[in-house]
């Protein structure tokens, strides 16, 4: 008993110390991440911005429980930003974000490339802009290792705190269902003026009519809508909803056209499918191409009668699922579990890394794969690059893929594995698409 306890604990302290050390990077590239997950030829610069949205519906100042106001509560409702870009060539500086977890006590250092204030690098053409917004909860961090990479690649992007879904301000849930689509617009409509102030440092920089939306889980939600795709009456007079019609300005028929700004949206695991938020007849609403990213067993968000659902419904538009088999709702989204969140928090109920980690899959690789799909899809849709079609024309299974190249490296007749995937890589996927009115 005593050898069995001595061993546990030089094991323990084993673990300490080898551990004690560990950065939370973000960065990180394994071995076998496919061709375009690597970082581009930019360096990366990150500012913060705070912008309030003047005139809002202070839904935590309302009480379902008493008669409707004659007069709905307002505020100016504050948004903190954090802004990506392509940095000038050497740029050096703090390279740590310092963001706090899923118990929104603990704040950590995660470590990137990004250099804190770096100077834009110029460029002929405005770089186009990606807006990412969060989970609930989450924060304009939880995409970071996304929003980098993307970055070196010749975009803008721009992460968004939600006022009442973060970590450190998770209030109400009605709160998220009106205002994040609300805060998505607001902040495209924000940068643009940005861009035309010759005050601001994304004077010039960026291309605001060249715009594309990701969001993950509640994020999702609101860019499923901002992609043309209406809520049903059922959700909008629902007891999950928001009180005294709220969520009306989001309803089929009510809510305004899709911004012409916005040319695709991608969303992970997007909310509400299953939930009846949309139906059939709303999502043939969806008016631009959408890329879907979910895991086969997400339990949040659901699969068959969720993401997959959307996929097939919005067939207004040409669209592309891509799924990992057996993981659930972080597929792809989330950067890695900080080292800090390996605690039980008695508060929470839960592991504080469970926010982030899935049972089967890996967050790194998850993260290189998506982040290999995201950049053919906005290369694709705000770069115009037709070479990315052959990245997106692939047979539906990974696993189905045949490696067959000759002695000197070109591919034979029956040839099929992913394009961008190394031999025995390209494993436990699937990317289907369909094209407008299939």
């Amino acid at each position: 008993m005593f050898a069995h306890r001595f061993t546990l604990f030089c094991f323990t302290l084993f673990f300490v110390w080898s551990n004690a050390g560990a950065e939370n990077r973000i960065d990180t590239q394994r071995p076998d991440a496919p061709e375009l997950a690597a970082y581009g030829a930019f360096d990366v610069g990150v500012q913060t911005l705070n912008v309030s949205n003047p005139q809002q519906i202070d839904i935590l100042q309302l009480d379902p429980s008493k008669d409707e106001p004659a007069n709905l509560p307002r505020y100016e409702r504050p948004l903190t930003l954090e802004i990506w870009y392509p940095a000038i060539k050497g740029s050096t500086g703090k390279t740590t974000l310092d963001a706090y977890i899923r118990d929104g006590k603990t704040q950590v250092e995660l470590h990137g490339k990004a250099v804190r204030d770096a100077k834009p690098a110029p460029s002929a053409q405005a770089y186009p802009l990606v807006l990412i917004s969060h989970g609930y909860p989450g924060n304009r961090y939880l995409l970071a290792n996304l929003a980098e990479n993307v970055a070196s690649k010749g975009f803008v992007v721009v992460s968004i705190d939600h006022t009442d879904s973060t970590y450190r301000s998770k209030a109400a849930f009605a709160s998220t269902l009106v205002n994040r689509p609300v805060d998505q617009i607001f902040v495209l409509e924000q940068i643009a003026q940005m861009s035309a102030d010759s005050s601001s440092f994304l004077h010039g920089l960026v291309n605001t009519n060249n715009s594309a939306l990701i969001g993950y889980s509640m994020g999702g939600y609101g860019a499923v809508i901002n992609a043309g795709a209406g809520l049903t009456e059922q959700a909008v007079n629902s007891r999950l909803g928001s009180p005294f019609g709220t969520l009306a300005r989001h309803q089929t028929g009510k809510k305004p056209a899709v911004d012409s700004r916005l040319k695709t949206v991608i969303a992970f695991a997007p909310w509400g499918m299953n939930y009846a938020m949309w139906n059939a007849e709303s999502l043939q609403d969806v008016s631009i191409p959408m890329l879907l990213i979910a895991g086969s067993q997400d339990d949040v968000s659901g699969y068959e009668n969720g993401v997959r659902a959307i996929w097939q419904g919005i067939n207004k538009v040409d669209r592309s699922l891509l799924t990992y088999d057996n993981a659930n709702h972080s597929a792809g989204a989330v950067m890695p579990a900080p080292q800090e969140s390996y605690v039980f928090s008695q508060e929470l109920g839960f592991n504080v890394s469970e926010h982030y980690i899935d049972a089967v899959w890996d967050n790194t690789r998850m993260n290189n794969i998506a982040q290999h799909f995201v950049t053919v899809w906005l290369n694709k849709y705000l770069k115009h690059d037709a070479d990315m079609n052959r990245y997106l024309e692939l047979v539906p299974s990974s696993n189905d893929g045949v490696w067959a190249m000759d002695e000197t490296g070109k591919a034979k007749a029956e040839h099929s594995y992913w394009p961008g995937f190394a031999k025995r890589t390209a494993k436990g996927l699937h990317f289907e698409s369909l094209i407008k009115d299939q």
